[in-house]
């Protein structure tokens, strides 16, 4: 039971994602509500079977702060796709400052890609533009609902209209 769960808001914006055990202990304690059930999966107790939660909503809005996407190493490699952005391989992966820190570059969304270490000592200490090397596609940061739908690494059809924008409820 590794499968996740796509949690929403009162107003069904998607908030987080949890595992089916804590889904299910707060749709039973009435917490959320199930909104879908996973296709054909059941949760069986002794004397009763449950359907395993696949999307679930609060039944009380929460104020969330804003979420965004943590700059991370392992997230980077997951926006892009786990390939280089140079050159397309998948191996021997770092990370690449696409202007340099040495010439002012920061540690940002839009200034980190994916690089297999060839291509990044090619580039070396300059721009893409310097070293006659082209990225692929422009660095970019993930919205949160961007990141869940495309990048999580887990794709469930049940999750897809809430994560689209197109279930409309009220």
């Amino acid at each position: 039971m590794n499968r996740k769960v796509l949690v929403l808001n009162q107003d069904n914006s998607p908030i987080s994602v949890c595992t089916v055990q804590r889904a299910f202990l707060l749709t039973y304690l009435r917490k959320t509500e199930l909104v879908e059930a996973a296709n054909g999966y059941r949760i069986n107790s002794v004397s009763q079977s449950f359907p395993m939660p696949s999307v679930i909503r609060l039944t009380k809005y929460v104020n969330v702060p804003y979420k965004g996407v943590a700059l991370t190493r392992q997230n980077v490699f997951k926006r892009d796709s786990f390939s280089c952005q140079y050159c397309g391989a998948d191996r021997d992966l770092t990370l690449d400052h696409v202007t340099p820190r040495s010439k002012g570059g920061r540690s940002a969304w839009n200034n980190l890609v994916t690089a297999c270490k060839r291509c990044n000592a090619r580039k070396g200490d300059n721009t893409p533009d310097e070293a006659g090397i082209k990225l692929k596609v422009k660095p970019f940061r993930p919205t949160y609902v961007m990141f869940l739908r495309d990048f999580s690494g887990f794709h469930c059809e049940e999750w897809k209209p809430y994560l689209n924008g197109k279930r409309n409820w009220f």
